[in-house]
């Protein structure tokens, strides 16, 4: 996945919002009061800053809501209504207020209250007054005036009536744009705080409903949701949806387009465009149920009841989007084996971690993600092996210790628990802490339980206690605390260096980690291979012999890259013969060994590589693989190549893509000189306009190169959401 960059504005601000749940469900959100004495602080609570609904969405209940859409791909619009099943549980309220963005233009809004008809026993729609303010430069604040006579305790019905186009959560795609590139698409994407541009909303994980929709379409244009059920209605083009489990706004997904379908399993199937599906079927066959059996012996019934996949074309801005039902893939990762397994099983592992029980604010989405990482890890130690899974956790723990490396250890992003500042866009901490950190913790737990299998009850009876809601990490510690009275009683909360509040509050490189050494046969021939590179200058071909690279899997070659990388720049000499051993290895395999083999070339400005990166940035249009090689060679001494090559593929980039490479390039808010239509090639390297006066000038070049990119490195990690 692409990461955003890391946010360098954060704060200690704490506020105290509750949540809402199904209707009869516990507040896990207003305090806990079975904390144990001596145990961690109390709960965090939502913060006010992502959401502008967060002023008052305590004051409701939201029981349902339903969308009724008309897509119209002439005009990139789609239009109709918005109907919310609202609850006041507060007394006096007046304004209803919602999530809402520049892009979606409001027509006009009605409420109808029980008890209000004219004896007809019809409630009769009444007009309200709105009005939408700025609140930050991802959103705006829809606030609704609400007529006299809403009582506390009794539903009203709110319709909005709006048109939306291109914001962030609505992704056009022209027929240039697709895979098959003759029909166009369009799908949505909500994490974290996107989907108030598709519909106005509570755009929090903090509040969650069931939700139903009808989508109206021209002919051969099928549309998938994240729903449970859907139908098809063809003289009316209609497609009926409906979600009958609460989930928050930011799951709540479309696609449409030129979509065909085959089924994998009895709950599994696969949708993709027709030129994509036979690729996608023979890579997937019947493993998504393999997988989801592994997951239901862990961690109890998988409760979606569908668990089908769509894979969407590269314009699709990140690697994979776990979607109730149906789950969001790019399809360029379709060119791994090894990575298409990690994302699925994490996605799958969604369901129930994130899901099923969802991180009630975004400071704490390690709720989500550390423990779909720990799942996904144990589903794949059963269905693929220990050694296999430690290599690839390897993998990601160097890259996170790498990313500390270049923000320090102070930094706060490396936080679990990390504290909003006003105006920060919650989508920016979707990074490797989250992650691999949070998975860390998770470990250390499991470790504390002594016994893995005893430790997955446990996380199988955390989904049954608190399936449908939202909590903090206070709900989560408390509640293991409580299943494990023995560890509850050693004080393992207040073990020093180790303790519950360091993890959670403390920056820097995780306490803990597991243990990894199942994973030696395959992680150690990547390191004698580095080892040997980066001591000889180049190595006796006779030493090489015995690593056959064209054997090992995806993460060992990645593995041996991001560490070869890790000691760039390299000596001319061995680029040379790195290159002579194994790029024309490299042009055959996927794209993640690609990307960082080329990345090794522009970072160490081997040019006779260059027709390489050429290639590589005019196939490619995935936002994953185009924009860190687009900065590490904005970053060196190869911007006139990134111009060139940008100058000649505009026109198949996503305008999304488009605008942050120009961005990139050229400066913000600027466009490409018209000069640059077809520039040429450089004939001499340059550095700061001049030829580089000897190869010691370029390596030092190159050495400045290396900490300019220091802040994007996060994005050189392919992560699902």
């Amino acid at each position: 996945m692409e990461l955003p960059q890391t946010p360098t504005s954060l704060c200690c601000c704490r506020k105290s919002i509750p949540g809402s749940g199904p209707p009869g469900a516990p507040n896990r959100l207003s305090g806990n009061q079975n904390r144990p004495q001596g145990g961690p602080p109390g709960p965090r609570s939502p913060p006010l800053e992502d959401v502008a609904s967060a002023s008052n969405f305590r004051a409701f209940r939201l029981l349902h809501f339903h969308l009724d859409l008309r897509l119209n791909f002439a005009v990139k619009e789609m239009s109709g209504w918005l109907v919310l099943d609202l609850v006041p549980v507060q007394p006096g309220v007046q304004t209803l207020v919602l999530d809402s963005h520049p892009s979606l233009l409001v027509r006009s809004i009605d409420c109808k209250v029980p008890g209000t008809g004219t004896g007809t026993g019809l409630e009769e729609p009444v007009s309200l007054t709105y009005r939408v303010d700025p609140f930050t430069d991802y959103g705006s604040a829809l606030s609704i005036s609400l007529p006299p006579a809403v009582r506390t305790g009794r539903m009203i019905r709110v319709t909005v009536r709006y048109t939306t186009t291109d914001g962030p959560a609505v992704w056009w795609l022209d027929p240039d744009l697709t895979c098959g590139r003759s029909r166009p698409l369009v799908f949505t994407q909500g994490h974290s705080v996107c989907n108030r541009s598709f519909f106005p909303c509570f755009d929090t994980p903090a509040v969650k409903s069931s939700y139903s929709a009808s989508v109206r379409v021209p002919d051969g244009v099928t549309v998938l949701m994240s729903a449970s059920r859907t139908s098809y209605s063809q003289p009316d083009r209609v497609f009926q949806f409906s979600m009958e489990f609460p989930v928050p706004s930011y799951l709540v997904a479309l696609v449409a387009g030129d979509l065909d379908h085959v089924d994998l399993g009895p709950r599994s199937r696969v949708w993709a465009e027709p030129c994509l599906l036979p690729c996608a079927v023979k890579n997937l066959g019947g493993s998504v149920e393999r997988w989801l059996a592994v997951a239901e012996e862990m961690f109890g019934p998988y409760l979606w009841g569908r668990c089908d996949l769509v894979f969407l074309p590269p314009s699709f801005p990140i690697v994979a989007m776990e979607n109730p039902c149906l789950t969001f893939i790019i399809a360029s990762i379709l060119e791994s084996s090894d990575f298409l397994l990690i994302d699925v099983v994490h996605e799958i592992s969604h369901g129930w971690f994130g899901n099923a029980v969802t991180n009630a604010t975004w400071e704490e989405m390690w709720l989500s993600e550390g423990l779909a990482t720990y799942a996904q890890r144990r589903v794949t130690s059963q269905a693929c092996g220990e050694a296999f899974t430690c290599l690839e956790t390897v993998v990601r723990l160097d890259a996170l210790h790498r990313q500390l490396r270049l923000l320090g250890e102070d930094n706060p992003v490396s936080k679990l628990q990390v504290k909003f500042e006003p105006g920060v866009n919650p989508s920016s901490l979707m990074n490797l802490f989250t992650y691999e950190k949070g998975f860390c913790f998770v470990s250390y737990l499991s470790e504390l339980c002594g016994d893995v299998k005893r430790f997955d009850q446990f996380l199988r009876d955390y989904i049954q206690e608190f399936k449908f809601q939202s909590v903090v990490s206070q709900d989560f510690i408390s509640y293991f605390l409580r299943y494990f009275p023995e560890l509850q009683e050693a004080a393992v909360a207040e073990r020093e260096g180790l303790e519950f509040e360091r993890w959670l509050s403390g920056s820097g490189p995780p306490p803990f980690e597991p243990d990894l050494s199942a994973g030696q046969s395959l992680i150690q021939p990547v390191q004698d291979l580095c080892d040997l590179w980066t001591t000889s200058d180049p190595p006796d071909p006779s030493r090489l012999r015995p690593f056959d690279l064209s054997a090992w899997n995806t993460f060992q070659v990645v593995l041996f890259l991001d560490r070869m990388l890790d000691r760039s720049p390299l000596p001319p000499g061995v680029m040379s013969s790195l290159s002579s051993c194994y790029s024309t290895l490299f042009d055959g395999l996927n794209a993640e060994v690609q990307i960082r083999w080329l990345q090794m070339v522009v970072r160490n400005s081997f040019y006779p590589d260059l027709p390489r990166v050429r290639a590589f940035l005019h196939k490619h249009t995935s936002r994953m693989y185009t924009v860190p090689l687009y900065e590490d060679l904005v970053a060196g001494v190869m911007k006139c190549v990134a111009m060139e090559i940008f100058c000649q593929t505009q026109r198949r980039l996503h305008p999304n893509l488009r605008r942050t490479l120009q961005q990139l390039l050229f400066g913000p808010g600027l466009a490409p000189p018209p000069d640059l239509a077809t520039p040429p090639a450089p004939a001499t390297p340059t550095l700061n306009g001049s030829a580089p006066s000897s190869p010691l000038e370029t390596a030092a070049a190159m050495a400045t190169a290396a900490t300019a990119t220091a802040a994007i490195a996060l994005r050189d990690v392919n992560v699902s959401a």
